[in-house]
């Protein structure tokens, strides 16, 4: 169905690239997919080619109230930590990659249907469709990095990412991870916001 939805953007792996990003960007020079591992003790997210080898995974301590998560590469190389810091008003998330590049994403992205979120400390811009289950990295001169989708109604968290810049593959892979946690959050804060509402009925 992804792949011929203008407005959910999802495939699996082994499939065609999206009819939409295609005519927009072209093909993709590659293409990542993941699958959270939802019943352990710790958040693990593995990501892997087309061909479903796995080439990064990401693990969070638990229990973290700073959502402390490590990125690896398949062979157990460092790849980028990411860590959620508060604020008043909203969250950010850190992402210090192991060439030392440091950037942030705030949760700010979430406060609109269709919004635009800076990703300070690269330039980037991230635009997101939250009904559609689509983000958009662009560079900072507005050329196309990569493509994120989600699937809708999985147990297991499941995204593809079409990656137009092969070159920056790292840092879209510790983007990719941070909004699933950006996003998981948000569902859960939604969720225990109207448990207790109803419960308070």
């Amino acid at each position: 169905m992804g792949v011929f939805s203008k407005i959910h953007r999802f495939r699996e792996a082994g499939e065609s690239a999206n009819v939409n990003n295609v005519e927009r960007f072209g093909q993709p020079q590659r293409s990542l997919f993941t699958a959270s591992k939802v019943m352990t003790l710790h958040r693990r997210i593995e990501i892997t080619d087309a061909a479903e080898n796995v080439l990064y995974r990401s693990e969070t301590k638990f229990p973290s109230l700073h959502d402390k998560t490590d990125i690896t590469d398949a062979a157990g190389n460092f790849v980028a930590h990411v860590e959620r810091k508060f604020f008043t008003l909203h969250e950010r998330h850190f992402i210090t990659m192991a060439n030392g590049t440091a950037f942030e994403l705030s949760n700010e992205l979430f406060h609109l249907i269709k919004d635009v979120s800076n990703i300070e400390g690269l330039g980037w811009q991230l635009q997101g469709n939250i009904l559609g289950l689509n983000f958009e990295l662009y560079d900072a001169e507005g050329g196309i990095i990569a493509v994120f989708a989600q699937k809708m109604f999985s147990l297991h968290d499941k995204y593809c990412v079409d990656l137009y810049r092969p070159e920056y593959e790292k840092e879209v892979v510790a983007i990719l991870v941070t909004l699933q946690h950006m996003i998981k959050d948000r569902e859960n804060a939604a969720a225990s916001s109207s448990s207790s509402s109803s419960s308070g009925d």
